[in-house]
Parts: C-alpha cells; structure tokens; sequence
C-alpha cells in the first residue's frame, strides 16, 4: 500500500483547522513514532497561528514522562504503546499549553521494535478536550515505515475531527 498523499494529508489538516477556528480553539500535539509529522504538517497551513497552539515530540519514554506528565507506573504497566500512555499524553498536552484540544499518537513505525503482542504496525491514538474528554483507539497499519506513519497521522487527524463534530 501507498503512504497517505500529501494532498489528503493537507485536506484533512485543513478541515481540522476550520472546525478549531471556528470554535476558537488551540490545538497542542503530542506525538512519538510520527516525530513531529502532525506539527510540520499544521504549520504548513497559512494562518495556523490562530489555532495551534504547540507541539511535543516525545520519542522517549523520559519525555513522555518529564514534558507531559505521564506516569511512570503506566508506562511501565502498560508500555509506551498503548491506549493509556496515549491517552495520558493527549492529557498531558493539554495541561502542559493554553491549547482546547490536544492529539497524541504512540505506535511501532518499523521496521524493527515489533514484538507478537505489540507488532511493527500498532499505533495508538489519544484525544482530550478541555471539558474532560478523553477518548483513544488503536489500529494496525500496514507498510513500511513510511506508510505507517502517514496513515498514523491521518487517522489522528480524522480522529479529532470526528471527536469535535
């Protein structure tokens, strides 16, 4: 299969930001296998300025940890790639900015790092909102390391568009 193009990836990116702007809201990012791909993509955007807010890119698990606040104990209870740190990254990226909305993605890009229980493909996704909501997902993606990554960030942006109507 082929990577998301750029073009889908600039729509959605572009429908992400009319739905915060007209609700007047920041966005915060928070992601670890795409490496800042959500953050270069919004920035790509004119006039992203008036709702993204930051981003944080947290490879490891001590950044996950130090910039966002997610808990040692669940990280090593439930592993960088999980529903949980996702969603406690989403979280963490809201309390760490002045953003609304925040998305998170952890996942194994490949193509090495796979394990049965958690193989090369498995990405999770956190969203949160300012009002308390938290919702994740995972799915398995497959490609290459590029493919998978693009399809990461897709779906994170497709998440939140969906989560905010």
């Amino acid at each position: 299969m082929a990577r998301v193009s750029d073009e889908e990836l600039h729509q959605l990116a572009a429908e992400l930001g009319d739905k915060l702007l007209a609700r007047g809201w920041m966005l915060a990012t928070a992601e670890s296998c795409t490496g800042g791909w959500v953050g270069q993509l919004l920035t790509s955007l004119p006039g992203c300025s008036q709702w993204y807010e930051r981003g944080f890119i947290t490879y490891a698990n001590a950044a996950k940890i130090e910039m966002l606040g997610v808990p040692v104990e669940l990280i090593e209870t439930h592993g960088a790639v999980s529903e949980d740190t996702a969603s406690a990254m989403a979280a963490g990226a809201l309390k760490h900015s002045h953003a609304q909305a925040a998305l998170a993605i952890s996942g194994i890009a490949g193509p090495g790092g796979g394990t049965p229980r958690k193989p090369v493909g498995l990405v999770c996704y956190g969203w949160a909102l300012e009002d308390g909501t938290v919702m994740s997902s995972t799915c398995r993606l497959d490609g290459d390391r590029e493919e998978i990554r693009s399809r990461g960030v897709a779906a994170a942006l497709r998440g939140l568009i969906e989560l905010i109507g």
